[in-house]
């Protein structure tokens, strides 16, 4: 055929004409319902304490911590993950904060149950690392080591209280080998088998996390590149990510998010569960620092990187900008 008179016949951006023609042909798309709000929540506090690293992110009191829940749930966000953040005299080297039933993370998921009910998928960090004075992920040995059997001892303990304080969803997120099987064994034994595992399955050891040392209060000296994965490494993702499904794991996480997205994607293609992103700290704090300078549409930049997610086939993505996201993305609808 002569296509001299009309070349080129082909023309992708005929589907790009109007805002409308974009959002009708749009092959990804963000819903609140995809969204889990990370929240800080910090004994002795009688009012939310605002984070320097992250603009806009505070830790949060009681109060306002119910407030905020009460808020993402309104909003259609579906789920709230919650960070324990004790008062520092508390600390000790096993975590004792952790597995007190009176510990900050325990009063904060009895209130927000208290809250919200079942209208948002309460989620607690199943973590040591804010609740020990040396800030590691687990309970060290006589050398100054994480001792990973004895971190699973501790971490049985944590979830049995966790469950009973209401948690719908446990996460276990300190990268010690054996934790998914571990925790599922001790819930199982004491009567909670309807609560849910969302697995930190590839959790990276990354310069990222840094916003996040100041949310928790972290005492961490040292490193954690002895236990959390190697960044190089993609096959290792897989590797942890069929020894946490045939421990019982319901959904898998890859954490950091965007400088990941490669192994997200061969999460997303290998798992049968629900596979989630978190957007953390560092990727939040470096987006709004740029924008306050005025070096990208903060807005744009916010959608955009959440739209990468989903093209990456995130199920849920845990991130900051939650309850402000599905807020923006309600009115635009309205």
């Amino acid at each position: 055929m002569d296509n001299a008179g009309t070349f080129p016949a082909v023309r992708p951006r005929r589907l790009r004409t109007t805002a409308a023609m974009r959002r009708m042909v749009a092959e990804h798309r963000v819903h609140p319902a995809d969204l889990i709000l990370p929240a800080f929540v910090r004994e002795g506090v009688d009012d939310p304490v605002p984070l320097g690293s992250m603009p806009g992110v505070a830790q949060h009191s009681l109060d306002s911590l119910r407030k905020a829940a009460g808020e993402a749930a309104e909003a259609g966000v579906s789920g709230i993950m919650l960070f324990g953040v004790p008062d520092e005299a508390k600390k000790d080297a096993i975590g004792s904060p952790g597995t007190d039933p009176d510990g900050i993370l325990q009063r904060a998921l009895r209130a927000v149950r208290a809250e919200v009910g079942d209208a948002l998928v309460v989620m607690s960090d199943l973590c040591l690392d804010e609740v020990t004075d040396h800030g590691h992920c687990g309970v060290l040995d006589a050398e100054g080591r994480v001792d990973n059997d004895a971190t699973l001892a501790r971490y049985a303990e944590m979830a049995r209280v966790q469950a009973e304080a209401g948690a719908h969803v446990l996460g276990p997120s300190g990268m010690m080998d054996g934790q998914v099987g571990h925790v599922r064994a001790a819930l199982d034994a004491a009567g909670h088998t309807d609560v849910a595992l969302l697995a930190y399955t590839a959790k990276f050891a990354s310069a990222f996390y840094g916003p996040f040392r100041e949310a928790v209060n972290s005492s961490l000296t040292g490193d954690r590149k002895a236990y959390q994965q190697d960044p190089p490494n993609a096959r290792e993702a897989l590797r942890e990510l069929a020894q946490d499904l045939a421990e019982g794991a319901d959904m898998v996480m890859v954490k950091p998010g965007l400088p990941y997205l490669d192994v997200l994607r061969q999460v997303v293609d290998a798992s049968p569960v629900p596979v989630g992103a978190y957007q953390i700290s560092g990727e939040y704090a470096m987006v709004e620092a740029a924008a306050e300078r005025g070096w990208l549409d903060r807005e744009r930049a916010i959608e955009e990187t959440l739209t990468s997610f989903k093209r990456a086939g995130a199920d849920v993505i845990l991130t900051y900008w939650a309850t402000e996201f599905a807020q923006r993305w309600g009115r635009e609808r309205a």
